[in-house]
């Protein structure tokens, strides 16, 4: 009889485990922010990130229903909606684009996983044709705010120099976060929306701490939330997928909602 509850034991934790896992990697999280800007409209964005190819729900439908009860002016993808060695995922990035256009338009600029890959010509041409405004190293209007993107690829030069534009309120969308403080603030950018380091990958349960992000090693600085360098503002997200490291602990998927004003 002793053998049966060992058995009953062991089974019970794994299937507990099974289910640890599952919802720190695919139970999606809504963090909201209120940022008052001066000469913005009342406006909500939504902000996703790193989606990795991963789908929640067939056709991702988790996804887009919750995105769909936020009820956002626009939505904002800052890189990595693909994962670089999974070809196929193209077919997840545009079916989730053409999902979320339905909602309201969606602004996207590349991350490091998109300019590595060899295919990314074609997938920005069939992003555009399912509906996303792609800024890379370009801006446009929207929402009576002027919205940039930055191209994963012109992070570490001084791309951003020729192409930030002087009409406030302005709003950058970058890829990598670490460049904010020596970068992104010291062009006058009122809010900046970046993605990348994943939340750290294994986060610290009850503190705001990772144990690694990518560009800034060992207990990074800017893994999530808030940050404020002078007058302007950096909001992360930790993102929706993975990348080679597969599993997120106590960093679940996170959709960011940001109410202007």
């Amino acid at each position: 009889m002793i053998y049966l509850y060992i058995a009953v034991g062991v089974i019970s934790f794994c299937a507990l485990c099974v289910l640890f896992v599952w919802f720190n990697n695919s139970c999606i999280k809504i963090t909201r922010y209120r940022k008052k800007t001066d000469g913005a409209p009342k406006l909500k964005i939504v902000h996703l990130s790193d989606l990795h190819g991963k789908r929640f729900g067939h056709k991702n439908i988790r996804l887009i229903e919750k995105v769909r009860s936020i009820e956002p002016d626009f939505i904002a993808i800052t890189g990595d909606i693909i994962h670089l060695y999974t070809p196929k995922n193209f077919e997840v990035a545009v079916e989730a684009v053409a999902s979320l256009k339905e909602i309201a338009p969606v602004i996207y600029v590349a991350g490091n996983h998109e300019m590595r890959n060899k295919g990314y010509r074609n997938l920005r041409k069939a992003l555009k044709e399912a509906g996303a405004t792609v800024l890379d190293d370009a801006s446009a209007e929207i929402s009576s705010l002027t919205v940039t993107g930055l191209n994963g690829a012109s992070l570490r030069n001084d791309k951003i120099a020729k192409i930030t534009p002087d009409k406030k309120p302005k709003i950058l969308l970058a890829h990598e976060p670490q460049f904010f403080k020596d970068k992104y603030s010291k062009y006058g950018y009122d809010l900046v929306l970046c993605g990348h380091a994943h939340g750290g990958q294994w986060r610290i349960p009850f503190t705001k701490i990772g144990l690694y992000a990518p560009g800034q090693g060992k207990f990074p600085k800017y893994t999530s939330g808030l940050h404020r360098e002078g007058d302007s503002a950096m909001i992360i997200s930790r993102g929706l997928g993975n990348s080679e490291f597969p599993l997120r602990l106590f960093n679940r998927p996170e959709i960011v909602v940001i109410e202007i004003n």
